[in-house]
């Protein structure tokens, strides 16, 4: 019974991702790390000796312990990798900020200007129609 759980959760793992890479909710380097790890599930849902051969290959008394150990190791590389991208995308975030502030500094002088220009071209032209000021 544990072993048709374990295939049909990596079962709607792989479903759920691969139906997120078609609707594009999902990027793709994301989607690989999960696809290989439904796939790793449903591999070994399906021969459930393998993870006791690896563990007993590695020295690990407790198949579960190795399962246990990868799960961690992974957890900890996605949180790895999470934590790069925020970094870059806070980088990215600041130059943007940084360079809206420029823009908007430029924008507001130029509607300055503009408006400098145009009340000096309407006392001009009440000049030349030689209206008092």
């Amino acid at each position: 019974m544990a072993t048709l759980s374990a295939f049909v959760l990596a079962l709607v793992i792989v479903v759920v991702v691969v139906e997120l890479l078609r609707r594009k909710k999902f990027r793709e380097k994301y989607a690989a790390l999960w696809l290989i790890v439904g796939l790793a599930t449903l591999i070994l849902a399906a021969f459930p000796q393998l993870l006791a051969l690896v563990a007993r290959t590695l020295g690990v008394q407790v198949p579960s312990n190795l399962l246990f150990a990868l799960s961690i190791l992974l957890a900890l590389g996605v949180c790895l990798h999470l934590s790069w991208e925020i970094s870059i995308v806070e980088d990215e975030t600041r130059v943007l900020a940084e360079e809206a502030a420029i823009l908007r500094a430029q924008l507001e002088r130029l509607e300055d200007r503009v408006t400098a220009l145009a009340v000096r071209e309407e006392e001009q032209t009440r000049d030349c129609d030689g209206e008092p000021n």
